[in-house]
């Protein structure tokens, strides 16, 4: 289905309309959205795959297979079951507070990008890589308080998504239970959603970062971003509150209809758009301009439960005004997969 870029979903006021007409006009679409729910984006993979998954944990220290510690130990990640789309049971509570090292230094032209995992089980952090600005993984494990460092080239474009319930073989093919893209490292293939996902569009317009968390696709694990090091104020704090809000976790508010369940629990909530289907809550054909785009009108407002569990972030395509972050001066980024502590 049909989704608008982030460059272009207008509707942002005044000075802020200007600024993306231009920024559209300059860079471009960022992200087609056109995928579905029942599968990953079409797309190349990167052909340059470990003899075995490469993973980091805290520190950058090597960490073993998912599969070895499937077996090694009990509080591993579950193995996928049959069905490609079936999810694993999320647990969201809080992990012992990161300790996040020093990242490396980043060289001209280049940014830091830190990954931290402040939840109870293990995460697979994945990129749909920038083909122009390639990096050199597209793919990595967090164990439950573990964080890693890399760093990025200037004009980045892409999705970061966190991927739940993953087992490779030795050559980095396999899959997950969320976000899946059949491989450890996803090369240029999108994950298959629900997803949360941040977005980034780096010195877009005038030195200007564009970057933000959505809930557009649905949502599989609370997010936040923070930026550093640029000439901008972070909105958002290191415990993932706003002054609209902190983050929290959509999937204990979800709607019975916009639920997937697995085990008895609720480990994803779908967008209205996912679940039903239409122009009216996808907010394509005559539903794409901003007055025919009313949330409030679908048969679940998946978009106001978004926005409650997650006040800063992308609730629906149309969410421009309290949901794009910028940042000017060659920022840093820093993700955190977690809840609001």
């Amino acid at each position: 289905m049909s989704r608008r870029p982030l460059t272009a979903r207008g509707g942002v006021r005044a000075a802020g309309a200007a600024v993306f007409a231009c920024l559209a006009l300059m860079t471009g679409v960022l992200f087609a959205r056109t995928q579905t729910d029942t599968g990953p984006r079409g797309g190349t993979v990167s052909a340059d795959r470990p003899s075995a998954p490469s993973t980091v944990g805290a520190g950058g220290a090597a960490l073993p297979s998912a599969s070895a510690r499937a077996s090694a130990s009990a509080s591993a990640s579950p193995r996928p079951s049959a069905s490609p789309n079936a999810l694993p049971s999320a647990t969201v509570r809080a992990s012992k507070s990161p300790t996040v090292k020093k990242p490396p230094a980043a060289g001209p032209g280049e940014r830091t990008m830190t990954l931290v995992n402040r939840l109870d089980q293990t995460i697979w952090p994945a990129i749909a890589a920038d083909p122009v600005h390639p990096v050199k993984a597209t793919g990595w494990v967090l164990p439950p308080g573990g964080s890693l460092s890399f760093t990025i080239p200037d004009h980045w474009d892409v999705r970061v998504w966190a991927r739940t319930g993953c087992d490779f073989d030795a050559a980095g093919n396999g899959h997950c239970l969320t976000g899946d893209c059949g491989h450890f490292q996803c090369g240029r293939t999108w994950g298959e959603f629900p997803s949360t996902l941040a977005e980034f569009n780096l010195n877009a317009w005038t030195g200007m970062d564009f970057y933000d968390v959505s809930l557009v696709e649905g949502n599989n694990l609370p997010m936040w971003i923070n930026s550093s090091g640029g000439t901008s104020h972070d909105k958002i704090d290191a415990n993932g509150c706003s002054a609209a809000g902190c983050t929290r976790d959509a999937n204990a508010t979800c709607p019975a209809k916009l639920q997937r369940i697995r085990d008895g629990h609720v480990v994803a909530c779908l967008s209205a758009c996912l679940v039903f289907k239409t122009d009216q809550t996808c907010c394509t054909g005559p539903n794409a301009a901003r007055p025919q785009c009313v949330p409030s009108s679908w048969p679940v407002n998946s978009a106001a439960v978004f926005k409650k569990a997650e006040p800063f972030a992308y609730s629906y395509v149309n969410d421009d005004e309290t949901s794009v972050l910028t940042c000017s001066g060659e920022c840093d980024y820093r993700i955190t997969w977690g809840a609001s502590t």
